[in-house]
């Protein structure tokens, strides 16, 4: 058992964050750098970290056994899926204890990550669930790419019963939706990147009448991939991606630079705080005792100026309930009324 200093953790990463009135906002909520760093902390190592691992079965018998080098979109891939999976059931506010003692559902939603060929959404399975995608076994992935492999995998869940909906050329299509979750109505639109952040048709405010009953729901992840700019971040961009992570349903964003992806998990002024999976660490092997300590980032989340971001992205929400798809749709008409007062000026 690999016991953690976590006072010296809890110092490098106090240390690390800028001594600011700003606030930090992590996956929707918002906390005061200087009062409450251990509510902070506490909820940045809470999350599920997926990194590089070393040591596991060959992935489909003859293939790497290290994804070191070309799986870390892959491993961000998994961090989104899994910070989902934890809200739907465990619930936004639930922390990890590094002393253990942690629920079921926490072990089973970890199991469902573990580098082998059986766990659901290891690396085995989503390696090989990409080369539909044109993908072979140990190339690159970008933001799409793994959001549609994701998409194909959850089909395959039955235990987390999640709808995972993947947007096609920035366009949130109610009516495919509803197959997933439950709706009736049809709706379309066609909407530049910024509009996609805010999910409106650009004629009335995004109100979602439903048919069925709640009970017909399944918990929702919303991919939206994204292209804002062209070689970088186009500035005009900035502040709606800030008002995603403020967002309640907010379930991070994929992205990063050029071969090296990240899991941007929320930001602080105009940076933004991620887990960085390049880090290589040994397969961990299945059993009822699986060690978690190294699936919890328990050093200093980086973070990284948001004008270095690559411009190609894609931003991830969670909604349990038609309600909470419903708040997020009027969250995001309010977004797309501050964007465009913003360009008029």
């Amino acid at each position: 058992l690999i016991v953690y200093p976590a006072i010296n953790v809890f110092s490098e990463f106090l240390e690390d964050l800028p001594d600011t009135d700003e606030p930090v906002w992590v996956l929707g909520e918002c906390y005061n750098a200087k009062t409450g760093k251990t509510e902070l902390l506490s909820d940045v190592h809470s999350r599920l970290w997926f990194t590089y691992r070393k040591k596991f079965s060959p992935i489909g018998g003859t293939g790497p056994s290290s994804d070191a080098g070309w799986g870390c979109m892959l491993r961000c891939g998994q961090m989104i899926l899994a910070q989902a999976l934890v809200c739907s059931q465990l619930g936004r506010a639930w922390r990890w204890r590094a002393q253990g003692g942690q629920p079921e559902k926490y072990h089973r939603i970890l199991h469902c990550f573990l580098d082998r060929k059986d766990s659901c959404y290891s690396i085995h399975q989503m390696a090989q669930m990409g080369v539909g995608e044109g993908k072979s076994v140990g190339e690159w992935y970008g933001p799409n790419t793994v959001a549609q492999v994701l998409k194909k995998l959850a089909l395959f869940d039955d235990w987390n019963s999640l709808a995972v909906y993947v947007s096609m050329d920035n366009t949130v299509v109610i009516e495919d939706i509803s197959t997933p979750c439950g709706w009736q109505e049809p709706f379309t639109s066609r909407e530049t990147p910024e509009q996609a952040c805010s999910h409106t048709d650009g004629h009335r405010a995004t109100t979602c009448p439903h048919s069925q009953s709640h009970s017909d729901w399944r918990p929702l992840l919303l991919v939206i991939p994204l292209r804002m700019g062209i070689n970088h971040i186009n500035p005009v961009y900035i502040q709606a991606l800030k008002e995603c992570f403020k967002m309640p349903q907010s379930c991070g964003v994929l992205g990063g630079k050029p071969n090296l992806a990240y899991y941007f998990i929320g930001f602080v002024g105009e940076e933004l705080i991620y887990l960085d999976p390049h880090t290589t660490q040994s397969a961990v092997e299945a059993g009822s005792g699986v060690d978690d300590q190294s699936y919890h980032c328990l050093r200093s989340p980086r973070r990284m100026k948001i004008t270095n971001l690559d411009p190609s992205v894609a931003l991830g929400f969670f909604c349990k309930s038609e309600d909470d798809f419903d708040s997020w749709c009027n969250l995001v008409q309010q977004v797309r009324v501050i964007h465009s007062s913003h360009n008029c000026m």
